[in-house]
C-alpha cells in the first residue's frame, strides 16, 4: 500500500505509549494499534487533527504516500 503510516516514529520522539495517546485521544488502544501498524483502512479526520494536536505535529509527520510503480496502470488501460 502506498500510504505508510509512521506513529510509532512519531511516538518515540514524542516519548509517548501507545496507551497514552489512546486515552488522550479518546479511541481505543485496539483501533490506534490498527491504525499504527498500517491495517487501517480509513481514519477520519477528526481522530488524525486529535492525534496531531497530542503529539503536537503535523498529518504529513504521521502519513506518508510512497507509491509502488507496480500500482500505477498506464493511460491505455
Amino acid at each position: 500500500m502506498p500510504i505508510i503510516v509512521n506513529l510509532d516514529v512519531m511516538l518515540a520522539r514524542r516519548k509517548m505509549t501507545l496507551s497514552a495517546l489512546a486515552e488522550m485521544v479518546g479511541i481505543t488502544l485496539a483501533n490506534l494499534s490498527i491504525l499504527k501498524s498500517g491495517r487501517a483502512k480509513a481514519v477520519r479526520f477528526s481522530t488524525l487533527a486529535a492525534i496531531c494536536q497530542a503529539l503536537d505535529c503535523q498529518p504529513a509527520e504521521i502519513l506518508e504516500h510512497r507509491p509502488d510503480p507496480r500500482d500505477l496502470r498506464s493511460a491505455d488501460e
